[in-house]
């Protein structure tokens, strides 16, 4: 990882990853807890270590999803995914009023796509991204 990436991964954890990746891991419990939802947990897991270090990462279609992800991703949104996908919005608009959250407004808002769909979907390195297209 290059300075540059992981300034602002540590920027990022101070001013809101920390936030994102506790929701994002109080969604795994509940998914967890209610047994039939252990894949969203899993899935919900894998986001929060995104969202807990995202700059130098990047998520791609995964080649093997198919009519299973996109029912799950539905399920998803109904249940916890419009939470997630609200709190980046809300953790965004603090960040958009001073001038070095400005990117990371953006960042958040940039996760709100993963943040409802996360199946179907893997974590990798940014210059791996373009390589799995």
């Amino acid at each position: 990882m290059n300075p540059f990436n992981l300034l602002l991964n540590i920027l990022w954890l101070i001013f809101c990853g920390i936030w994102m990746a506790i929701a994002y891991t109080l969604a795994a419990l509940v998914c967890f807890i209610l047994i039939v939802t252990i894949p969203f947990g899993i899935a919900s897991l894998r986001i929060a270590g995104f969202v807990l270090w995202p700059f130098g990462r990047t998520t791609v279609e995964r080649r093997d999803a198919g009519a299973g992800s996109f029912v799950g991703n539905v399920i998803w949104v109904i249940f916890a995914g419009w939470w997630l996908a609200l709190g980046h919005l809300v953790t965004s608009i603090p960040l958009f009023l001073s001038i070095i959250g400005i990117p990371f407004g953006w960042a958040n808002l940039k996760l709100i796509p993963i943040s409802l769909m996360p199946l179907g979907r893997e974590v990798v390195e940014t210059d791996q991204g373009f390589a799995n297209r």
